[in-house]
């Protein structure tokens, strides 16, 4: 568990998978430090409701099985109503799980996780020379693709450091989280982030960066550590490939194109458009997709040169309903 959560354990279900059962908000664990454990009914439904979006976006995501409400108090600036949120998710391990067996020089603990994780997520990498590596790529690749659906819904995850980074790429945590309304590039969600270290244009860079601390906590179990060294740098510097190339992909099929050169032109001209006259992210797309775009893009002055340019590249205008609801 972590500050408010605690893992009941494993269920097989009706689809043959392993999942973990988590309770958030149950009350103080070993990680508390001085909290309470408990959470606020309001939160608990924020996540409810953004998870289940999300999964229904085709995010990877943790899902809700439930949310309660304990008939307690709970007291922040104010008494609140209490609730408790038990979640479903293939694992609820992070990067900071590694982190933490790292810091106490746990290697046996951390050779277990490595090699639970590999059976849990990426069964595939069981054969690898180098286990730790094979981790190490597969949880970039997972990572990269996940922040790149994050940008094309306009969602902002608000505290995203390495203890709310899942090591199967999927979402999870979901603090003070948001769909982005008005599209504003550099937007945070986060009461505690006012240097806008976790805005929604540098979610690409803090999982980067988030990649780097997994390669640290993981260098202490290879072999030959300056060969590993290099390579995990290549991976860390690759990272924004791998993004870029799903970033670009999907933000195509928002705009109905196959992705190229000059669909990339169309999306950040569409992008700056809608960050210049604050257009709402979801809204603009879905009038995309009914044939609206002059109600909520007409007021920019390239809008209309941009509208055509579009046109002409022939959009699929039949899926664009499905690719953006």
């Amino acid at each position: 568990g972590d500050g408010r959560a605690i893992l009941l354990g494993e269920v097989i279900g009706s689809d043959g998978e392993r999942y973990d059962v988590q309770l958030k908000g149950s009350g103080i664990t070993p990680f508390s430090r001085n909290g309470d454990g408990r959470a606020p009914l309001g939160p608990i439904l924020r996540e409810y409701l953004v998870s289940e979006a999300m999964a229904a976006l085709g995010v990877a995501t943790s899902r809700t099985l439930a949310a309660v409400t304990t008939g307690e108090g709970v007291y922040r600036e104010q008494r609140l109503p209490g609730g408790v949120l038990i979640r479903v998710a293939k694992s609820h391990i992070r990067i900071g799980t590694f982190q933490y067996f790292a810091s106490t020089q746990d290697l046996d603990g951390l050779q277990l996780l490595i090699d639970h994780v590999i059976a849990r997520h990426y069964p595939e990498a069981l054969d690898a020379d180098n286990c730790a590596l094979s981790l190490f790529e597969k949880v970039s690749q997972q990572l990269a693709e996940l922040i790149a659906h994050w940008q094309t819904v306009g969602f902002i995850h608000g505290v995203m450091n390495t203890d709310n980074s899942h090591v199967g790429g999927i979402t999870i945590d979901y603090g003070p989280c948001a769909f982005m309304d008005d599209f504003v590039p550099m937007k945070t969600f986060s009461s505690i982030d006012r240097q806008g270290r976790y805005a929604y244009g540098n979610q690409p860079n803090l999982a980067a960066w988030n990649m780097a601390q997994l390669a640290t906590a993981l260098l202490p179990l290879t072999e030959d550590r300056d060969a590993t060294v290099t390579r995990f740098t290549e991976i860390v510097q690759g990272f924004g490939d791998i993004f870029d190339t799903e970033y670009a992909a999907v933000f195509a099929r928002k705009i109905g194109l196959t992705p190229n050169q000059e669909t990339g032109a169309l999306i950040d001209g569409l992008l700056k458009i809608m960050a210049d006259i604050g257009a709402d992210f979801t809204l603009s797309f879905r009038a995309l997709a009914l044939g609206d775009a002059h109600a909520h893009l007409g007021a920019h002055p390239d809008f209309a040169d941009w509208h055509g340019r579009w046109q002409a590249a022939g959009p699929a205008q039949a899926a664009l309903a499905q690719v953006n609801p």
